[in-house]
């Protein structure tokens, strides 16, 4: 083992959304594990609710842009800042390199991958400090509140979700929809569909199914108007968001015989690598089922506890993918959070009790306590 006093070392590649809950459920271990987690950020930045990130930044970074040394779980935790280049599997390390390009490698026991997925909009993989992560966020927002109309293509939940957010928080704007299909979520539920569509009539969303897009080859924000395949005329706004779910794998630094043929990561049901020992993946890079759902439903717990067990030679419990998506679509609302099941079932909870349990539950049964900023 190659950590101190004979304690084994994980390295947890990527603290985003998915790699952070990981890296916390880790550092539970500690008197038997030493973790390093690495992360381009230099603090938590979240992938979550884009809409409420366009439409009020600074109410979305108390929430989801939070320093690491906030997260009493990540006190024995190291973090390096910096992007991954690559991977030796001889020696069993992987390499980074700093923001000032300096390049160090980090030996690990066992190396859990959650370096998930970017866009070309908001989920970037640039190394950056707190003032680039502000400054970004500053300009996104920017760029939105000076636009008269928006159109967000795309049927998925964050494009639903950024039109809720932008119609409530910029009445006066014309927001519209466009997607391919009859309706849209069609990841969900068919009941989550009939829910959700009333509720973005009544705040002005103006919905066009049946309108697939041609796709630029840059699918950040930009000015229309935005042409269809599909025979309508072309569509004219101010600013176009594309929520298209072109998402691609940060892989680039990993070998080719770990990545399936789009690039994410080979997992078995235990979330383990195959015929790559003491490797792991977890979140939207592991090539887990359709949805990559091990980045919710209780994957990165689940991959935590199955490390710690293997490094003690015990047996990994596996992880089974839900029939549907599941979760809060819209975000959260003036009349609260309306949360969803893979079965269809739903709940809706106003903003008091949504932020309680932000405070006490969130915060200190997910990451173990977070620190008062």
């Amino acid at each position: 083992m190659s950590a101190t006093a004979g304690r084994a070392r994980v390295v947890v590649a990527g603290l985003g959304d998915t790699g952070l809950i990981a890296a916390v459920n880790l550092a539970r271990y500690h008197r038997k594990l030493d973790v390093v987690g690495i992360s381009t950020k230099s603090a938590w930045l979240s992938g979550r609710d884009v809409g409420l990130r366009l439409a009020q930044p600074e109410r979305w970074a108390g929430q989801y842009n939070i320093a690491f040394s906030r997260f009493t779980a990540l006190d024995r935790t190291r973090v390096v800042h910096g992007a991954l280049t690559g991977l030796d599997e001889v020696a069993r390390t992987v390499t980074v390199r700093s923001a000032e390009g300096a390049t160090t490698c980090e030996p690990y026991d066992a190396l859990l991958i959650a370096t998930g997925v970017r866009n070309d909009a908001w989920r970037r993989p640039d190394v950056q400090d707190q003032t680039g992560i502000e400054d970004n966020l500053s300009i996104m927002h920017t760029r939105v509140a000076a636009a008269e109309s928006i159109a967000i293509v795309g049927g998925g939940p964050a494009a639903m979700g950024s039109a809720a957010q932008l119609a409530e928080t910029f009445p006066g704007k014309q927001v519209s929809v466009y997607f391919p299909g009859d309706r849209g979520l069609t990841r969900h539920h068919p009941r989550v569909w009939d829910l959700v569509r009333p509720r973005l009539e009544r705040l002005g969303v103006r919905l066009h199914p049946h309108h697939r897009a041609e796709v630029p080859p840059d699918t950040s924000l930009s000015s229309g108007p935005v042409r269809f395949t599909t025979g309508q005329p072309p569509a004219e706004a101010a600013l176009v968001l594309w929520s298209i779910g072109r998402a691609r794998p940060n892989t680039e630094w990993l070998p080719p015989a770990l990545l399936d043929a789009k690039g994410f990561v080979r997992v078995e049901a235990d979330l383990s690598v195959p015929g790559h020992n003491g490797i792991w993946a977890v979140g939207d890079v592991a090539a887990s089922d359709p949805l990559r759902a091990t980045a919710r439903n209780n994957g990165a717990q689940l991959v935590a506890r199955n490390i710690a067990g293997s490094l003690r030679g015990r047996r990994a419990r596996t992880w089974r993918p839900p029939s549907h998506a599941q979760g809060s679509v819209l975000g959260p609302l003036r009349d609260g959070l309306h949360v969803f099941l893979a079965s269809g079932g739903d709940f809706r909870y106003s903003l008091r009790v949504h932020d309680f349990l932000e405070r006490q539950i969130t915060s200190r049964l997910i990451y173990r306590r977070v620190r008062a900023k």
